[in-house]
């Protein structure tokens, strides 16, 4: 398995994309927020918010806009395909009474379960960790190898999954109680109970609004979300540093172009 980054058993070219992209291997490489703009190698932001936060549209804004997201939630349903590694550990653990007809992983009934209890949500996490892991780290390999310098990270267990060390700026996409509240229950036809358990299974809106370093306060109209993020927007885009250009792809490449003019002039002066 893939992963030196975040977390799974390391190989080489493993080690040597976490060196290149996000400045080392394992703790080592885990940036501090506030260095991260001058030690990061490419601008990795992490996008998070809560449920019927509107985080999902905002993502869906930076697409619209060119910026290249990887989605987390897209990369969780593929680790639930059937017959793949995460679907096999997850029908061993939960049963067979969460699949559809078709065999598939009935994501509903799965859901039901573990935002209920938090020891089967504990569980459903841990087993499906490591597919998330590198289903993010190779989609992240796969832009910076195109030459994307400003990547989204849509996560939205970003603090839970200690994955905020890797991301700057981090974007938190924010609704007050009530508004998140009445939304998730239009949203999902659900009762107010149901609603309240998938609330609070996750970590409140307001202490992730207080790690971040962009709030978007989407509290309220669509055409309100629409200039607060071309504000972020804007932030997101602003040029790359000088460190961060010389350690993305196409700095590396100016750099390896350098010594390659630099060897043949050298070679042609002393020949």
């Amino acid at each position: 398995m893939l992963v030196g980054c975040f977390g799974i058993q390391r190989v080489s070219v493993t080690q040597q994309f976490c060196l290149s992209i996000f400045g080392g291997e394992g703790n080592r490489g885990l940036v501090k927020g506030k260095d991260l703009k001058q030690g990061a190698k490419m601008r990795l932001v992490g996008l998070t918010g809560g449920i019927a936060s509107g985080k999902s549209t905002v993502s869906s804004m930076f697409k619209h806009n060119h910026i290249p997201v990887v989605d987390a939630d897209i990369i969780a349903r593929d680790a639930l395909k059937k017959n793949s590694g995460g679907y096999k550990k997850v029908v061993a653990a939960f049963g067979p009474d969460i699949l559809q007809d078709d065999g598939q992983v009935d994501r509903l009934k799965l859901g039901r379960i573990v935002f209920s209890d938090a020891s089967k949500r504990q569980l459903l996490n841990r087993l499906l960790a490591p597919y998330i892991s590198s289903g993010i780290f190779l989609e992240v390999l796969k832009l910076w190898i195109k030459g994307h310098k400003v990547i989204i990270l849509d996560i939205p267990l970003l603090f839970e999954a200690k994955m905020d060390k890797w991301t700057k700026p981090i974007v938190v996409v924010w609704v007050d109680p009530e508004t998140q509240l009445r939304r998730l229950m239009e949203r999902d036809n659900s009762t107010e109970d149901d609603a309240r358990n998938r609330i609070n299974a996750q970590m409140s809106l307001d202490l992730k609004k207080s790690q971040a370093d962009i709030v978007i306060d989407n509290t309220g109209s669509r055409q309100d979300l629409q200039e607060r993020f071309s504000e972020v927007l804007s932030h997101v885009k602003r040029p790359l540093t000088w460190t961060e250009f010389w350690l993305s792809r196409d700095g590396a490449l100016s750099a390896l172009l350098g010594v390659i003019i630099g060897v043949l002039a050298g070679k042609k002066f002393f020949w």
